[in-house]
C-alpha cells in the first residue's frame, strides 16, 4: 500500500536521533541515509524550511512482533527523556487484540508501536497513519476517486471517520484540526496506473502538483505522478520500474 510515507521535521538530527533510539527496539533500522533524507524502509524524514514546511498534527503507528516489543518501544523513548502520548496497554476500542504505545516526536507528532496478536504482511515499518482532515466528507471524495486506480478500499469508520485500507496496512482520515504538510506515497504496479491515477485525479477537479514522468534525481526507473488532497497532503503513485 506505501511505498513511502515523508514528513519534514524541525531539526533534521534531533528526529533521527529520535527515530533511530525508539524503532530499533521493533527491528526497523535506518535504511537509506542519504544528503536529503533519512528513511526506514516506507518511512522518512527530512529537514523542513521555508518553502517545504513543518509536518505537524500527523499520527504515524509502526508495526511491533509482539506486545513486549511495543512496552521496550516505549521505555527506550520515555526513559531517553521524551514525551509519552499513552502507556503500552490493550486498545480493545480498536479490536480485542490490540496493544499499542504512544510517544510524542520532537515536533509533536503522535508516534506508536502496535501489535495487533499476529504477524503483519509484508516487510512494511508503517502499520497505519491517522491524517485529521478539515472535511471528511470531501477527503472521502478524493480517496474515493484514486482509490480504484491504486487497488485501495475505501469504507465508513467509529464515528463519522473513514478508512482506506489495502495489503494488510490502513490509515484513517477524522475530522479535525488538519495534518500539515504530509507526503504519501503509493505504490503503482505499472508506469500506467501513475498515468491513471493523476488523470482520475485531474478529471475530478483536484489540483495538479507535478504530471507523471520519471525522476532520475531518485533513481533510474523512478516514475512518479503528484497531486494535492483537499487538505493539501501531497499525494504521489510511484512505480520504480528499474532500480
Amino acid at each position: 500500500m506505501f511505498d513511502h510515507v515523508g514528513i519534514r521535521v524541525s531539526d533534521r538530527a534531533a528526529s533521527r536521533r529520535f527515530y533511530e533510539h525508539v524503532l530499533e527496539p521493533l527491528g526497523h533500522r535506518l535504511t537509506h541515509p542519504s544528503e536529503h533524507y533519512d528513511e526506514w524502509d516506507d518511512f522518512g524524514i527530512a529537514q523542513a524550511d521555508a518553502s517545504r514546511p513543518l509536518t505537524r498534527r500527523l499520527h504515524v503507528a509502526f508495526a511491533a512482533g509482539s506486545r513486549d516489543d511495543v512496552d521496550t518501544f516505549w521505555r527506550a523513548g520515555v526513559d531517553a527523556g521524551y514525551t509519552s502520548d499513552g502507556e503500552p496497554g490493550p486498545r480493545p476500542i480498536y479490536h480485542e487484540a490490540y496493544y499499542g504505545g504512544f510517544l510524542l516526536d520532537p515536533d509533536g507528532n503522535s508516534v506508536e508501536a502496535v501489535h495487533h496478536g499476529r504477524a503483519r504482511r509484508g516487510p512494511n515499518v508503517i502499520d497505519h497513519l491517522w491524517i485529521r482532515v478539515v472535511d471528511v466528507g470531501s477527503a472521502r471524495a478524493f480517496y474515493e476517486t484514486v482509490a480504484p486506480v491504486l487497488g485501495l478500499r475505501v469504507r465508513a469508520g467509529r464515528e463519522g471517520s473513514v478508512h482506506v485500507e489495502g495489503e494488510d496496512r490502513s490509515f484513517t482520515l477524522l475530522e479535525g484540526p488538519p495534518t500539515e504538510n504530509l507526503h504519501v506515497a503509493f505504490a503503482a504496479p505499472d508506469n500506467a496506473t501513475v498515468d491513471a491515477f493523476h488523470r482520475a485525479a485531474l478529471a475530478a477537479g483536484y489540483r495538479d502538483n507535478g504530471p507523471p514522468g520519471e525522476r532520475p534525481e531518485y533513481h533510474a526507473g523512478y516514475y512518479g505522478a503528484y497531486v494535492l488532497d483537499p487538505d493539501g497532503t501531497n499525494v504521489e503513485a510511484v512505480c520504480h520500474n528499474r532500480r
